[in-house]
């Protein structure tokens, strides 16, 4: 399967900019059967969601569809979405054949987004030409229990605004999270400053079941990743080395 993982930078809150930017962006990624873009695209993370949560079927879901027809592919990236009286930092998964969701479900509280949003319930995996996906977003990412491979997912991706002052920590554990879970892990972050004056390096990754760098980014720059990545590889490995039979049972509450 091939990914197309796009580091970039964020108009602050402007969705009509950064639909348009990435639309162009996508005409010229060459080959590519997933695409994957940051944490809350259209705006950058915004703590306004009253200004800027869009409806749970609005503009930027029916651009994913089109996007996702027009060019066959699957894409996701989160959005800012209202629904049922709540808001909620909604991850999109849409291709050709329909569309999911992931609500995030740890919330930055250092940045107050637990004031702002509600907190996502459901673990959300998703099937994509064979693989079994599992979707989360930035924060999720220091959840290691959360975030366990419990012999359903292939490939975990998390998309973010993860800023550059941690971006040791956002570098490290991306790649934990591939060795522990025996997993493909793409990590999409954007560059730039927001309208809160936070920098953000990037630093975006894909990583193989072993915790190497299939592609990465240039730091403060904007860049496509492509890489290809193979589920008969990922299962071969895991037949020669099946450390998943000895994990620990437990239950998310």
């Amino acid at each position: 399967m091939k990914i197309a993982a796009l580091q970039s930078t964020l108009y602050w809150q402007d969705r009509d900019a950064n639909l348009a930017y990435f639309s162009d962006l996508i005409k010229n990624i060459g080959a590519a059967d997933v695409v994957v873009l940051p944490e809350m695209f259209t705006t950058g993370f915004s703590m306004a969601p009253e200004q800027i949560a869009e409806p749970a079927d609005g503009p930027t879901l029916r651009w994913l569809r089109d996007i996702a027809q027009q060019h066959q592919i699957a894409i996701c990236g989160s959005v800012a979405v209202q629904e049922n009286g709540n808001y909620y930092n909604r991850f999109y998964w849409v291709s050709p054949e329909g569309k999911s969701h992931y609500d995030k479900h740890h919330l930055f509280r250092m940045a107050g987004e637990h004031k702002h949003y509600a907190a996502g319930m459901e673990r959300k995996i998703v099937e994509y030409q064979g693989f079994r996906i599992c979707l989360q977003v930035c924060y999720d990412l220091r959840f290691p229990v959360y975030c366990r491979n419990r012999n359903d997912y292939d490939l975990l991706i998390f998309v973010a605004n993860w800023p550059e002052a941690r971006r040791h920590a956002w570098s490290s554990l991306l790649t934990a999270r591939a060795i522990e879970n025996q997993s493909y892990v793409i990590g999409v972050n954007r560059v730039g400053e927001d309208g809160n004056g936070i920098n953000y390096s990037g630093d975006s990754v894909i990583l193989d079941y072993l915790g190497q760098p299939v592609a990465n980014a240039t730091a403060n720059t904007p860049a496509i990743l492509s890489a290809e990545i193979s589920l008969p590889d990922l299962q071969a490995f895991r037949e020669k080395f099946p450390a998943h039979l000895d994990a620990d049972g437990f239950e998310l509450k």
